[in-house]
């Protein structure tokens, strides 16, 4: 058999990736610090915090109304990333919990544009039609404005026509005496 050395082309196809500089050691491993972040529908690769926006995918703008802390968010989101996610990025902070669409942290209210949600199942298809969303699981498909909204009066919404009575009210001496008894 005769061995042939690769050419430059297999060389750089088969070359191994330099190690970063910036990196950390935890028990001799070395853990590099400039890592990648993906999505996990379109898979394209998010550099954190690099400012630095791929030409080929559409952005739009997304202003988030935080009703919560009376603030106003404008920044701007690749059409195949999450909203949250970019907005983390970016040194915005906004409510959120599971970041798996299985809860109504998140949620808002869109008052203007729209957003594809394929993974949302912390709301029922009800909500999504009034207009309901979650940021978690979120990405823009236009300039898109939204308002906050308080968790637990979404998950009334979802839920609330499943208690009979409506919400339960704490009784203090149902409660005090419960605890007497122990």
């Amino acid at each position: 058999m005769d061995l042939q050395t690769p050419c430059s082309a297999c060389i750089l196809i088969n070359r191994k990736p330099a190690l970063s500089r910036q990196s950390f050691s935890r028990n001799n491993i070395k853990i590099p610090l400039n890592r990648c972040k993906t999505t996990s529908e379109l898979q394209t690769q998010v550099a954190v915090n690099s400012g630095t926006l791929s030409p080929t995918v559409p952005t739009h703008k997304v202003t988030v109304h935080d009703r919560q802390r009376g603030v106003v968010h404008e920044f701007i989101v690749p059409e195949d990333q999450y909203i949250l996610h970019t907005a983390e990025d970016q040194n915005i902070t906004l409510p959120f919990a599971c970041r798996h669409g299985c809860c109504t942290s998140c949620a808002v209210r869109v008052k203007s544009g729209q957003l594809r949600q394929p993974e949302a199942l912390g709301i029922s298809a009800e909500l999504k039609s009034k207009g309901y969303a979650l940021l978690c699981v979120g990405f823009p498909s236009s300039d898109l404005e939204v308002e906050t909204q308080d968790e637990d009066e979404v998950y009334w919404l979802q839920f609330g026509r499943y208690f009979a009575r409506g919400p339960i009210e704490r009784d203090d001496y149902a409660l005090e005496l419960a605890m007497g008894d122990e």
